[in-house]
Parts: structure tokens; C-alpha cells; sequence
């Protein structure tokens, strides 16, 4: 049923091979696409995905803007530039709203 098959990565371009195993695989994992990326990309990006995601921001360089929690009054950075109309909560004010 299977037989391998040369594949070009969308990434890089090099030609790969799809073989009878991974060709097994994805059946017997119910995925329907061939791999559009070698090993080597689909490695890369798997890497990158840890690292951060596809942004290529982490957390870390976030730009974090000051802002005055609503419930407790402490001062506290967010993620977003807020607006003045919604209110703003630390972490551990916004921590127990969010589990509704």
C-alpha cells in the first residue's frame, strides 16, 4: 500500500524522503497531509516553538506597561497599554476572577 516518496521542503527546499514507516505513522495517527517540511526544518521548528513560538518574542521581551490594580490598589506591570475604561488587576487579584 505504502512505498516511499520524495518530498521537496516548502523551508529549505531539499528534496527528503517520506518513507513506508512515517508514511504508517501519520496514517495510523489519522493525519491526511504529507509533511510539507524535512526533518531537519520540522526539527528546527519544533526548537523554536519551546523557545517561544513562531513571534520569535518570548515572555521575556514582552514590553510590559505599569498600571494601578482595582481591587487591592498595588502597582503592577500588564502585557497591554490599558485604556482607563476596564479595570486592571495584579496577578493575584486577576488569578481567582479568571477561574470562572
Amino acid at each position: 500500500m505504502f512505498q516511499d516518496r520524495q518530498l521537496t521542503c516548502r523551508d529549505c527546499g531539499t528534496e527528503f524522503i517520506f518513507s513506508i514507516s512515517e508514511q504508517e505513522f501519520f496514517a495510523e495517527k489519522g493525519f491526511t497531509n504529507d509533511p510539507g517540511r524535512c526533518p531537519e526544518c520540522r526539527s528546527a521548528r519544533k526548537a523554536q516553538n519551546r523557545r517561544g513560538g513562531n513571534s520569535g518574542f518570548s515572555r521575556q521581551d514582552r514590553q510590559m506597561h505599569p498600571a494601578v490594580c482595582a481591587t487591592c490598589g498595588k502597582q503592577t506591570e500588564v502585557p497591554f497599554q490599558p485604556r482607563g475604561d476596564r479595570p486592571v488587576y495584579c496577578r493575584d487579584c486577576y488569578q481567582p476572577r479568571s477561574r470562572y
